[in-house]
């Protein structure tokens, strides 16, 4: 009995007997995916099943006049009866004879819908995959649909081998069906979420040719609110009163209150607290609704301790589905080796999305702050009127490894109370990612920054107005803000932030576990007092390398810094450690 257990339990040999196309072949075949210690049932199983997968791989290929035998242990396993498995199997031969390729003769898909036609890999010299009919007969249906023909459909079809000429002829008839209009938006599923809001929210044109793009734009509305968990639109069976197409969306709604806690710390900075408080639903419109705060430079070297208390509302579809209302609010104190700055900002304004990927927004804003550095102390009151655009091709917001980003704002202000403090903040921020190799394991990112203060000097911009450079954010392995302006008043020297900032961070991420990522690292930073920060010879650098840990809400961030220009070039080490990427 023992002898017969561990027989039983030996690695059965699979083995592939073919001349062509064994790449496919072996990615379709159920045989030879199993575990070496699997059952003989599962063998015999898995043989029976991969008939047909193997014949389908070989149409995917182009060849229709193929033989194929599966033998177990000398036994074809057609001839096994599917629970009639022997005890022991030493070996399964899968022999494949492909034949002769195929290529296209005659094929027909009628009728196409105006503007289209069929793509070229269906000519007479063409291989017939049986993959490129199901894509151009799939693209045909799809183009009578972008036309409005939601109910454009296949109607007969004739494929014929013919083996004497090794020549696939295809015949394809479709059926558009009417041009119909979107009907009612029928919504389902919603508890505290009212039905009139997801609606508007959804945006859904009632009475506009049908689109199947516009179904996609809908589901993505509602999601985007982050108040629903799953969003599904559907279409109606059948075609209704003058040819009108009612859609069905099953809603699931997310939990409506969420938090969220952060923290970061660095040899230099110190401690950063963060939290927030969020309602998806807070006046059952799924407006958004969030308190947030941060206590930032504890125990770091960089002046005090600051702070920061926010609340934001966001109401989305206020003037038309893609157009959102938010109000946000925030009072903060900033205790920097420079200055210190006491503030309370308000800003309302509308956010409109344009594109998948492109996102404006504007408004207007109250500050008012109570500010103490080495120029003086004041107190001042400006409107301001920020504008934003924000391009996103990034594959995750979290941990990108292809794509770009570009975010541009641009904040003119005017003083109301206080002195004069009149000009404009402009800050652009661009990244971009490329990765390679086996599962894009090695990653190259880029980030660039370039910001200017316009139309007011070091001694009238808001010291937070101002540009610094070290740190995190700009110059790893540089003290934090440690490049700014030097001036001489008398016998004193004062330092202040310049009027123009240019930084580039670069990075080379590579992974060697599955979760488990090396980065080395290089970022360089200039601050000057004119508008433009490029021609300047105050600049710094720095230079290290960092570890990521792969979670499921981004990577653990471990970054190792020291200097990489002046005379005081790798004297210091700078650790820094959060969640996400540095960029």
């Amino acid at each position: 009995m023992l002898l017969l257990c561990a027989s039983s339990l030996q690695a059965q040999e699979v083995r592939l007997v073919a001349e062509n196309a064994r790449d496919t072949l072996n990615s379709a075949s159920l045989l030879r995916a199993l575990e070496d210690d699997a059952d003989p049932q599962d063998y015999v199983a898995a043989a029976r099943a991969d008939y047909r997968r193997l014949l389908t791989a070989l149409y995917a290929e182009g060849y229709y006049g193929g033989t194929i035998s599966i033998t177990v242990d000398g036994v074809e396993a057609a001839n096994i009866a599917p629970l009639d498995a022997p005890s022991v199997i030493n070996e399964v031969i899968i022999t494949v004879a492909p034949g002769v390729r195929f290529t296209f003769g005659d094929v027909s898909v009628t009728p196409l819908a105006p503007g289209s036609s069929l793509p070229e890999t269906l000519g007479p010299r063409e291989t017939a995959e049986s993959d490129v009919i199901q894509s151009a007969v799939s693209g045909s249906v799809s183009s009578w649909r972008d036309l409005g023909y939601a109910k454009a459909r296949v109607s007969a079809q004739s494929i014929t081998a013919r083996h004497d000429a090794a020549k696939l002829d295809v015949a394809v008839t479709l059926t558009p069906g009417p041009q119909l209009t979107f009907g009612a938006l029928n919504i389902s599923g919603n508890e505290d979420v009212r039905t009139d809001r997801i609606l508007e929210i959804a945006g859904l044109p009632t009475g506009e040719t049908y689109s199947p793009d516009e179904i996609d734009t809908a589901e993505n509305r509602l999601r985007r609110t982050g108040a629903f968990s799953s969003v599904s639109m559907t279409e109606a069976d059948e075609i209704g009163t003058g040819n009108t197409l009612d859609i069905k969306a099953q809603i699931a709604e997310a939990k409506p209150r969420r938090i969220g806690v952060g923290i970061e710390l660095s040899s230099i900075e110190g401690l950063t607290l963060s939290s927030f408080w969020l309602h998806r639903n807070w006046l059952g419109g799924a407006e958004q609704f969030r308190i947030d705060g941060e206590i930032a430079g504890i125990g770091g070297e960089t002046g005090g301790v600051d702070y920061s208390l926010g609340a934001s509302f966001n109401r989305p579809a206020t003037f038309g589905a893609d157009t959102d209302f938010f109000i946000n609010g925030e009072i903060s104190r900033e205790d920097e080796p420079d200055y210190l700055l006491d503030k309370i900002e308000a800003e309302i304004g509308l956010s409109r999305i344009l594109t998948e990927h492109l996102t404006v927004s504007g408004g207007v804003g109250l500050l008012t702050a109570y500010e103490e550095s080495d120029l003086g102390t004041r107190e001042y009151t400006l409107l301001t009127l920020p504008l934003d655009a924000t391009y996103d091709r990034r594959d995750s917001s979290t941990n990108a490894k292809n794509g770009f980003y570009v975010d541009s704002e641009l904040t003119p202000f005017v003083s109301l109370l206080g002195d004069d403090v009149n000009g404009a903040r402009s800050f652009t921020d661009i990244r971009g990612y490329y990765s390679f190799g086996e599962s894009q394991g090695v990653t190259f990112a880029a980030r660039g920054q370039i910001g200017s203060v316009l139309g007011a000097g070091i001694d009238e911009a808001p010291a937070d107005f101002l540009f610094y450079s070290g740190g995190g954010g700009t110059v790893r392995g540089q003290a934090y803000n440690s490049l700014g302006i030097d001036s001489v008043d008398g016998t004193e020297t004062i330092t202040t932030g310049g009027t123009s900032f240019a930084g580039l961070q670069l990075e080379a991420r590579v992974q060697i576990r599955e979760k488990i990522s090396l980065v080395g690292f290089y970022d360089i930073g200039a601050v000057a007092d004119s508008e433009l920060a490029f021609d300047t010879d105050n600049w710094h650098a720095g230079a290290g390398f960092g570890l990521r840990y792969e979670t499921g809400i981004g990577p653990l961030r471990l970054d190792l810094g020291t200097q990489a220009s002046g005379d005081d070039a790798g004297e210091d080490l700078q650790v820094y450690i959060g969640i996400g990427q540095a960029f």
